[in-house]
């Protein structure tokens, strides 16, 4: 039997809300995922769904019953009232379905890369907002693999993985040093492509054509010299206005798309 929970004193509901805190998540070593979306791309990414929250008095996703069959044998389904699902949902329009999900840290010998990899380099992104926008980038591009580099938000941020729309989960994500970073493109044999306002390289006369690495840095302060001593290039993108600096977001969706027409768009 389905349990129902309408109290929001509830020592589950308050669990929940607790798993908001990053140090939390990571002490349990458990996300909070909302939506059918979202929850659907954790399932055929190969992440555990734990547990499984929906309330049938809030806007229900038409899926749901075909979710609930498919989990129902390994995954601990429970019902809650509105006013629960309220309190414990991050978002407005979360289909009435949230789920606490196991997350993946993987390691940088455990990627997995083409022939020919294209891989974006994140250093201490800090906006949720930010990296999340990149991932749906990497995504529609099909990169290889995400490493943030001693990062200065949770890659698993609720924030994250709403402005992702779940793309958090269907690439390769990892965190590390910068200094492990480049030692592993070294042993690869990817180049690295540094992006600065310094640089004296085009991003349109750069090489993207084999194994390569993007290298973004910081919202605020760019590439620290880690980055910019030890990258094979140094590219950047040409900028005619009164303020030199777009977006994060949207100079790695540039430079990725860019590599990918030099590729003729393939997909690897």
């Amino acid at each position: 039997m389905i349990e129902k929970i309408s109290s929001l004193q509830n020592p589950r509901i308050k669990n929940i809300i607790n798993l908001s805190k990053t140090t939390e998540r990571r002490k349990q070593n458990l996300i909070v995922v909302e939506g059918f979306r979202e929850i659907t791309l954790t399932l055929n990414s190969g992440f555990e769904i734990k547990e499984l929250y929906f309330s049938r008095e809030v806007h229900l996703h038409p899926g749901s019953d075909g979710l609930f069959r498919q989990l129902q044998q390994t995954v601990k389904l429970t019902e809650v009232s509105k006013a629960v699902f309220e309190k414990i949902a991050y978002r407005d329009h979360s289909d009435g379905l949230i789920a606490l999900v196991a997350p993946k840290y993987p390691k940088l010998d455990d990627l997995i890369l083409s022939t020919n990899p294209i891989l974006l380099v994140l250093e201490s992104i800090e906006k949720p907002g930010n990296l999340g926008a990149i991932l749906r980038t990497a995504d529609a591009a099909a990169l290889d693999a995400i490493i943030v580099c001693d990062p200065k938000t949770d890659i698993y941020n609720p924030n994250v993985i709403r402005s992702s729309l779940g793309c958090i989960f269907t690439k390769q994500v990892l965190t590390c040093t910068s200094l492990d970073a480049i030692a592993f493109l070294r042993k690869r044999g990817i180049k690295s492509y540094a992006a600065a306002l310094t640089a004296s390289l085009p991003y349109h006369e750069t090489d993207f054509i084999c194994p390569c690495a993007i290298v973004m840095g910081s919202e605020a302060n760019g590439l620290t010299d880690t980055w910019l001593d030890n990258a094979d290039e140094k590219i950047k993108i040409p900028m005619f206005g009164k303020v030199d600096s777009l977006n994060v977001s949207t100079s790695a969706a540039i430079l990725v798309f860019e590599a990918k027409r030099q590729r003729g768009f393939y997909t690897p």
